[in-house]
């Protein structure tokens, strides 16, 4: 009997043995097909007399990321969509000259998230390519704040006869967990220097300090009234009118029967109503396309940049862009964290390339480690001394630790509506030791000095560890100070009245003498090149390191996975931010535990 089943069980065996080579074998054959495929694949050409689609998904960003973990699996590989702003920037300053494009075609519905600043850059953009005597068109089903103040740039606004333009202004709300953690007997030790540094008051507060509703205040004014009176100029609207469909939407609506798209077309926000049929018969009729059937001559950004790309002629010399995006945490960081070790290594690797002359350095960060930041800061000094040029070009968010890195450059460069400043630093420690007591837990044990195992939250915060964290941070606020006033060449007096954690927009920094020059990444090239004395030049981008077979299997699964993910949900926004709030947590890893990180973040 037992031989029997030893035979049926080395007979099973050898069928999942050769399932399992069927598999490997076909997923190998498969993985060489796809290579094959893209190296035989034609590329993209241009149409003479077509339309550039500018449709930007998801979230503009300055870099596109690969998901940290492999968390994606479990999604079938489909990752939050990302589309990166230079791509885009580079699509139509390239269009703008170019004799085959007639017609540039903006199309905004999947714009998800975008900073003011991201928006501002592309803006720009496309205006230039409108003052260059090409039309602009742009449509939306419906059109959120962000996606109209791009969109209000265009010759032609488009929208849905059931559609909406909703300008809601601009608002900064925060979740405030001290009620929470009283309740549940969890304390949070704050040290900090600089009344406006607010990035720890959700944590300690039930809700907004004084200074922080005054900061708060000043720059959310200062970029509403950018924004505003850039819609009314591009509208051709009196200020007065755009601010009485702002303030009165309800007024507005109930004029209109509660016609949301008959009250946009009133206030004077769009220029026509189209569905989608219109929408492409209009684009044909301006592209002066007879040709049968609904579809006209076109193509997109992305196989735009394809197609024009490896016609460009190779240049000798090069500005290497790096990318500072995200959370500075210490160490070694995937890309979307900006790693104080991973990130100092790509820059040195910038600086010792003979092909690179200049590096600008885009940044788009709250801050967080004050160790990472003085790390990266100093990597690009050491670049300075070693003479290549390093530019800072700020993108939406360029404060606190963001701000600390861009003091190693020669220049600073801010768009108007970059968010930057927040000079201070700070220190959180959590104390759990009412939560263990109310669980019936205990800690006792032994120490040889006073402040050996000071910091272990299980236990109350001892006060000469109080005192000591204190100090540091007093300490450290000074070092911040003292690298700003350097590199500012101001004194610290001078920087400690515009500093001590107050945000500014990108216009006051410069009126502050925060930063050098208002200008994009355009700007910041070119003032890359002028020092580097470049009269021409290949930009490239250089990324974090990721191992090949994570980006196969990321693009094997992305490949299968659908793309009519459904639009979040308020309730699922609401969770997804809770969420975040407390995530981030986790990426404060400073080994002296000093963080310089704003709370900063405007939608």
């Amino acid at each position: 009997m037992m031989g029997k089943l030893l035979k049926i069980f080395r007979a099973l065996w050898g069928v999942i043995d050769s399932v399992r080579r069927f598999a490997v074998n076909f997923m190998l054959l498969a993985m060489v097909a796809m290579v094959i495929a893209v190296l035989l694949r034609p590329g993209p050409t241009v149409p003479d007399g077509a339309a550039l689609i500018v449709h930007p998904t998801g979230e503009l960003v300055e870099q596109t990321t690969f998901d940290p973990s492999f968390a994606f699996l479990a999604s079938g590989g489909q990752e939050s969509p990302q589309t990166a702003l230079a791509s885009l920037l580079d699509a139509v300053r390239a269009a703008r000259d170019d004799a085959r494009i007639k017609l540039l075609v903006l199309e905004t519905d999947e714009i998800d998230a975008a900073g003011l600043s991201k928006l501002g850059e592309l803006r720009a953009a496309i205006a230039d390519f409108k003052a260059s005597g090409k039309p602009v068109l742009a449509r939306g089903e419906k059109f959120m704040q962000g996606q109209y103040y791009l969109a209000s740039i265009a010759d032609e606004v488009h929208l849905a006869p059931d559609g909406i333009v909703l300008l809601p202004g601009l608002a900064r709300f925060s979740t405030y967990f001290r009620n929470a953690f009283d309740k549940l007997g969890i304390k949070v030790h704050v040290f900090r220097v600089g009344e406006y540094k607010s990035f720890a008051e959700p944590f300690t507060r039930s809700d907004m300090s004084d200074e922080d509703r005054e900061a708060t205040r000043s720059l959310l004014d200062g970029l509403w009234t950018r924004v505003r009176a850039e819609i009314a100029a591009a509208r051709k609207l009196p200020p007065e009118k755009l601010d009485s469909y702002v303030l009165h939407y309800l007024d507005a609506l109930k004029a209109a029967a509660g016609n949301a798209s008959q009250a946009a077309q009133s206030a004077g926000l769009i220029d026509r109503f189209s569905t989608r049929e219109q929408w492409r018969a209009r684009i044909k009729e301006r592209l002066g396309d007879a040709s049968a059937g609904q579809d006209f001559r076109h193509i997109g950004a992305d196989a735009y940049l394809a197609a024009i790309r490896h016609k460009r002629p190779a240049a000798a010399r090069n500005i290497a862009v790096l990318v500072a995006q995200g959370t500075i945490a210490d160490g070694e960081q995937p890309p979307g964290v900006t790693g104080g070790d991973s990130f100092a290594r790509l820059i040195r690797e910038a600086r010792e390339n003979p092909r690179v002359d200049a590096i600008v350095i885009r940044i788009d960060s709250p801050g967080g480690s004050a160790w990472a930041s003085e790390i990266i800061r100093h990597e690009l000094e050491l670049t300075r001394q070693a003479g290549k040029p390093v530019i800072a070009s700020m993108s939406s968010l360029a404060a606190s630790g963001g701000y600390w890195i861009a003091t190693g450059a020669d220049e600073i460069f801010a768009e108007p509506s970059t968010i930057t400043g927040s000079i201070g630093i700070f220190a959180l420690f959590p104390e759990f030791s009412e939560p263990f007591g109310k669980l019936g837990l205990t800690v006792d044990g032994v120490a040889t000095a006073p402040l050996a195992g000071a910091f272990d939250p299980r236990r109350p915060l001892d006060p000469e560890a109080a005192e000591t964290l204190q100090l540091g941070i007093e300490h450290g606020y000074k070092r911040f100070l003292d690298i700003v006033a350097k590199a500012r060449k101001m004194k610290p007096e001078e920087v400690d009245r515009i500093a001590r954690g107050r945000v500014w927009s990108g216009a006051q920094a410069a009126e502050a003498g925060l930063v050098d020059h208002i200008g994009g990444i355009g700007a910041a090239l070119e003032a890359a090149a002028k020092r580097a004395n470049l009269d021409q030049y290949r930009v490239v981008w250089p990324t974090p390191h990721v191992p090949p077979l994570r980006m196969l299997m990321r693009q094997l699964l992305s490949a299968s996975a659908h793309d009519d993910a459904l639009a979040p949900s308020p309730a699922s926004r609401a969770v997804e931010q809770l969420t975040a709030d407390l995530k981030s947590l986790t990426l404060w890893n400073d080994p002296r535990h000093i963080y310089a990180h704003c709370l900063c973040e405007t939608p």
